[in-house]
């Protein structure tokens, strides 16, 4: 039976309101023998890039302080694959799914799929489309494109005009439509006015980095190095959009945005090849999704701020906040949070080069 959820206003910051009801289910308890234990299954697109493993790591350790146990699977960004994951864990009796999709669409498969098991569906990170999941935990993705867009805007050469490439992620992630609608919310005045000429925009298939610089050689090629930006939508495609530019002579002088804060983006921006990244606290989805998940593994109800249309219909959602990150901010964001340390983002550049250690 699908979990019943309680929507209310709320203003969520950095933690996640959790409604107090509804006794746990019968059978089930934390910190008796660990027969007695919740199990979490989790389905994961991938685990091939830094960024997931650490979701991993830090959902698995929330959980396990919290009396469960999780069963990972990862589908390596095949949809067939994460299909039979999720049958896997559903006939092992998970007590709740958490699924980050590879195609959204194609994981209402898997949300029918559990509802039919009685087990309740946590779409992670990535809204699962055309289906009912119980909950969606995630960061404001709208918003992340917006950042990403008005911090191109204000650094370009002449502020508020230029020449840019745009870099979307991949057509099958919901969350590269929304990051370009918010995106696009902030360019789109620009764009008509002709203050913003937008010399080439593709999509990059997986997020794969060979297919964002596939993306940038391409638009060398016809507009040759008079490109002002590069509006890249997450490190990865940022990554392969600063390897064309490298080849090219442009490395650091062609603003480049990012997102997901990884360390090898950080050290990017440390030299200056990329102006900037959106730090998504990673430890507050992963803790906060574990938690989510023990309470509706415990048949409890959750509080959720916002309810998100996915086609089907309002899917109540859980949403964090994010931090636009630049050289000047580093050390007060992702090193003081732990998510990355002083010496990795630094590594490479001369001492007398380096901020001072916090």
């Amino acid at each position: 039976m699908k979990i019943r959820i309680l929507l209310v206003i709320v203003s969520l910051v950095a933690s996640v309101l959790i409604g107090l009801a509804l006794a746990s289910r019968g059978g089930k308890t934390t910190g008796a023998g660990q027969d007695d234990w919740i199990v979490i299954g989790l389905s994961l697109d991938t685990l091939k890039e830094a960024r997931w493993q650490a979701d991993r790591e830090m959902f698995v350790k929330r959980a396990g302080e919290l009396g469960a146990r999780v069963r990972v699977l990862a589908a390596n960004s095949d949809d067939t694959v994460q299909i039979s994951d999720v049958e896997k864990l559903i006939t092992n009796k998970v007590d709740v799914l958490v699924i980050v999709p590879h195609d959204g669409t194609a994981m209402a498969k898997g949300v029918k799929m559990a509802h039919e098991a009685g087990i309740p569906v946590i779409a992670y990170d990535r809204m699962i489309r055309d289906s009912d999941p119980d909950l969606y935990v995630s960061f404001d993705n709208e918003h992340v494109g917006e950042l990403q867009a008005k911090f191109l805007l204000e650094h370009l050469p002449t502020p508020g005009k230029g020449r840019i490439v745009r870099i979307y992620g991949a057509k099958t992630d919901n969350n590269a439509a929304l990051f370009k609608r918010g995106q696009d919310r902030v360019l789109e005045p620009l764009i008509k006015s002709g203050d913003i000429q937008v010399l080439h925009e593709d999509w990059a298939e997986d997020w794969k980095p060979e297919n964002a610089k596939r993306i940038v050689n391409a638009a060398i090629t016809a507009n040759g190095s008079r490109i002002d930006a590069v509006l890249a939508s997450n490190d990865g495609t940022a990554g392969g959009a600063i390897q064309a530019l490298s080849e090219e002579g442009l490395a650091g002088k062609v603003l480049v945005t990012g997102q997901d804060a990884e360390t090898v983006a950080l050290q990017r921006i440390a030299v200056g090849t990329q102006a900037m990244t959106i730090y998504k606290p990673l430890r507050t989805l992963a803790s906060g999704a574990a938690e989510l998940a023990v309470q509706m593994a415990g048949r409890r109800v959750v509080v959720a701020g916002k309810s998100i249309d996915n086609g089907h219909g309002l899917v109540p959602s859980v949403l964090f906040d994010v931090v636009t990150v630049t050289r000047d901010n580093i050390l007060d964001t992702v090193v003081r949070d732990g998510q990355a340390s002083y010496d990795d983002v630094y590594r490479g550049i001369p001492d007398a080069q380096r901020p001072p250690r916090p």
